[in-house]
């Protein structure tokens, strides 16, 4: 998909608007998992996730080969619309949102705020996404899918940032959503010769790419049931699907309530507020405490865009 000199080029486009995440060894929740736990902090960058990385990248390819282009569309259900709507503001790309009915209130205002055009359409991300494409078709706009090699080169400068800078890492936990970011980090791994595990993490009411993994093939759902609304994924990608069968140590699949406690871990022993696929890699390393005692594991807090309602009504509940 593309080479290490790609992958550094990648990171200095990313690195030209924002500088390197951080990443922290934090006591605590060494002391609540018996790991040496590195945790990424994607909930620092500019729209308070990974996928803005993957947004500029894109973006930069698209008006560099076509400056005329009258502007794309994409869905999402919140942190790759913010990506490309900040990266078309950058631009000058006007940049359309197809997302599901009932998405996040405060996704859809980040997303107007940068100056995107939102539609809502369909009951998940797999319908707003049939929705885009027919409106890409319709209005004479460019589809940009949420998975593509520019996207998965610009997320993954977020791994080479953290092989680079944490000491040697035993296991990385990462959320699955379409497939970007552990893609990226599977890519990032090998390109620099590294024998860290890769560890997906899923939802157990959204685990399409976990059912793939174990058949052998793509494998749909009929629903996507899970407040991780970041890994709310029906459909897997076929090509994001071999990466992972190939490259990916196991996929963990954790439920709602380990979701959230896992948040609640994350605002306790760290300060920082994670949305549920962002916890969802703590929640995976909680779960398989046993399995990781004395090991050096790193987990990725994909994003911190988390409603306030969703918040309130799913972590803090009784």
């Amino acid at each position: 998909m593309f080479d290490l000199p790609a992958l550094e080029e990648a990171a200095r486009l990313v690195h030209a608007v924002f500088p390197p995440t951080p990443q922290f060894a934090w006591p605590l929740l060494a002391a609540r998992t018996g790991a040496e736990v590195w945790v990424k902090h994607e909930n620092h960058t500019p729209t308070g996730a990974f996928k803005v990385r993957g947004g500029l990248v894109f973006m930069e390819r698209l008006k560099r080969e076509r400056p005329q282009v009258p502007g794309i569309i994409s869905a999402t259900r919140g942190n790759h619309g913010q990506s490309l709507a900040y990266a078309g503001a950058r631009l000058g790309v006007a940049v359309t949102i197809v997302v599901p009915v009932g998405n996040s209130v405060e996704k859809n205002a980040a997303m107007r705020a940068q100056g995107a055009r939102l539609v809502e359409h369909g009951a998940d991300f797999d319908a707003a996404r049939e929705e885009a494409m027919r409106l890409a078709a319709v209005e004479g706009l460019e589809f940009a899918p949420s998975f593509a090699p520019d996207l998965v080169r610009g997320v993954a400068t977020y791994a080479l940032e953290l092989f680079r800078a944490a000491p040697p890492l035993d296991a990385l936990y990462v959320p699955i959503g379409l497939g970007s970011g552990i893609c990226g980090c599977i890519m990032a791994r090998d390109l620099l010769g590294l024998p860290t595990e890769i560890i997906g993490v899923q939802s157990t009411g959204a685990d399409s790419y976990a059912r793939s993994v174990a058949a052998g093939r793509v494998v749909t759902t009929e629903r996507a049931e899970t407040r991780a609304d970041g890994m709310a994924t029906r459909v897997p990608d076929a090509g994001a699907l071999a990466i992972i069968a190939k490259g990916a140590a196991r996929i963990v699949t954790v439920t709602d309530d380990e979701i959230a406690a896992a948040i609640r871990a994350y605002w306790q022993d760290t300060h920082n507020l994670a949305e549920g696929a962002g916890a969802a890699p703590l929640a995976a390393l909680m779960q398989e405490r046993g399995r990781m005692a004395g090991k050096r594991v790193a987990t990725i807090l994909c994003g911190g865009n988390i409603d306030l309602d969703l918040f309130r009504d799913w972590v803090l509940a009784p």
